[in-house]
């Protein structure tokens, strides 16, 4: 039987495409990452935990309005370029570290704020990650979780993991709102807001960021083209199979 952990799906998946992460629109750009990052204006005293870093733009954004930034991930490879871009950029207050967030390597109570964007859904474990990101908060703290939602409809969220996981093998699930709101409960956090936004995914660009096999590329093309108009629909499926995903920014405090 292999030994061969989710941990390690996610390393080998992301840690040769930390560039590619880095240069990706997507992820340096776009009203979720302006709306995350205007959560720290202000907070120029704040100690800032970027949990599931991947190219660090979340840390980039916030570094020159907090005190510091811990750019946490699961990949070394995404934590270098990360500390290389920091420095060429001087941002003195950005440090790595190396870890899974279902296990954090720092006291209870230890940051003013915890801010990720598109990691929850590589997470082996949901629910302890956002325990972990309670127990690290400060009383009061506050966090900012973006990711793709699912749309919670049976046939759109079965089609919704199935195109994300023959792209990506490392992925695990796209929860609902209503599921995001009921594990941050039970996590110890109280719902503060949530800002919806619709963000078009480029397939082509999609596709070679992760490396994805013909194969696989073949098939999510082929699981387009068969599925319902309804699918088709909600998704904005474009001809060259570009669509449109859900996603969502959740603020949550956590409870005195």
């Amino acid at each position: 039987m292999s030994g061969r952990t989710q941990e390690a799906v996610v390393v080998e998946r992301f840690g040769d495409q930390a560039t590619a992460y880095l240069k990706s629109a997507v992820h340096s750009q776009g009203v979720d990452l302006v709306a995350l990052a205007a959560l720290v204006k202000g907070q120029s005293t704040a100690r800032v935990l970027d949990l599931g870093c991947g190219g660090g733009h979340v840390a980039y954004a916030v570094a020159p309005e907090v005190a510091e930034v811990v750019a946490y991930d699961l990949s070394q490879q995404m934590l270098d370029v990360v500390a290389q871009t920091a420095a060429s950029r001087g941002l003195g207050n950005l440090v790595t570290e190396q870890g899974p967030a279902e296990h954090l390597p720092f006291a209870d109570a230890s940051f003013d704020m915890v801010l990720s964007r598109y990691s929850a859904h590589h997470w082996r474990d949901f629910e302890a990650g956002l325990r972990e990101a309670a127990r690290v908060l400060k009383p009061g703290g506050r966090a900012g979780f973006v990711d793709v939602v699912s749309p919670g409809r049976p046939l759109l969220d079965t089609f919704l993991q199935a195109i994300e996981v023959l792209r990506d093998t490392s992925h695990v699930r796209d929860r609902s709102r209503a599921e995001w709101e009921d594990a941050a409960a039970r996590a110890g956090f109280a719902g503060s807001g949530v800002s919806a936004f619709k963000v078009r995914i480029d397939f082509p660009t999609w596709i070679e960021r992760m490396r994805t096999p013909p194969d696989m590329a073949a098939a999510i093309r082929t699981l387009q083209a068969a599925m319902a108009d309804d699918v088709r629909r909600y998704f904005a499926i474009e001809p060259d199979g570009s669509f449109t995903f859900d996603v969502v920014l959740f603020e949550f405090l956590t409870v005195d």
